[in-house]
């Protein structure tokens, strides 16, 4: 292929995962080799076509083991001080709740079914630790 048709691939599988699919940085790498392998043609590094087709899988490959991990985690990573789980946080306790039983408390702006898996109840309007979830049911005890 001609130096500029490697740069149109690039471009074109880059612009797919930039503007159109969340590949999740699995597209990226592949762009930025075509574009490479278009650069060295362009340069004046003259491969016969399946030569420029492997340097192209090859730089992929080693493009998307070296840096894509790093890469994800730097640009799509969590927040500073973000908890991927519930457990641990407060809710306010709707009603009275006995041991064993359920009611509704709100978290985070929605309205969650809570359970009661101490063995003393939980008076209305108190707060209650969430430690454990199942499914869509908080385990809370009295805080």
């Amino acid at each position: 292929m001609t130096w500029w048709a490697w740069m149109v691939l690039g471009a074109v599988i880059l612009g797919a995962e930039l503007f159109a699919i969340d590949a999740q940085f699995y597209l990226v790498f592949f762009g930025i080799s075509a574009a490479l392998v278009g650069a060295a043609s362009l340069a004046g590094i003259d491969m016969p076509e399946w030569g420029q087709w492997l340097a192209f899988a090859l730089l992929s490959l080693v493009f998307f083991f070296t840096f894509r991990r790093a890469l994800y985690d730097k640009i799509r990573g969590g927040a500073q001080g973000f908890k991927d789980t519930i457990s641990g946080d407060t809710v306010v306790v709707r009603g009275d709740l006995s041991p064993g039983a359920e009611g509704r408390a709100e978290l985070r702006g929605s309205e969650w079914t809570i359970r009661n898996v101490s063995s003393e109840t939980i008076v209305g309007g108190i707060r209650a630790r969430i430690v454990k979830i199942d499914g869509v049911i908080l385990h809370v005890e009295a805080d």
